[in-house]
């Protein structure tokens, strides 16, 4: 599924603005060694709008990913679940998620996550198809 404003029920979202969002949080991220900032931002089913920034360390397994601060937010704020997400490179390309990260934001937006592509719009269950589910 891709394509405009109607994929994955994504009607009424400000694309525009949540991708101004993941530009800001990007401005900020901290990447000496890769020189690689990365920021994204997401929709809450509430109506808020949670960022993160990837932030490197030296020891570079331990670096976390922008997907990391944003759940770490959409947490600290007050939890829900995602419902439309963005994620861009330095100079704001829309880039996806790793592997790592698709797992992390299916266990807190689901399958029907309406993640936006350099493809364009898709649910995260396409790009993360027979995901590992904890019962719940």
């Amino acid at each position: 599924m891709t394509g405009g404003a109607s994929a994955g029920g994504t009607g009424g979202v400000d694309w525009e603005a949540l991708r101004a969002a993941a530009r800001d949080a990007m401005s900020r991220a901290y990447a000496p060694y890769s020189h690689y900032p990365v920021g994204c931002a997401a929709l809450v089913d509430d109506g808020r709008t949670v960022t993160g920034c990837n932030v490197e360390n030296a020891s570079y397994g331990l670096g976390l990913c922008a997907e990391c601060g944003l759940v770490s937010a959409l947490h600290a704020t007050g939890g829900g679940r995602l419902t439309h997400f963005t994620c861009c490179d330095a100079k704001g390309r829309a880039i996806t998620p790793c592997g790592r990260c698709r797992q992390l934001l299916m266990e807190h937006g689901g399958p029907a996550l309406v993640v936006e592509t350099p493809e364009g719009l898709v649910p995260l269950g396409q790009l993360l198809p027979q995901a590992w589910h904890l019962e719940q």
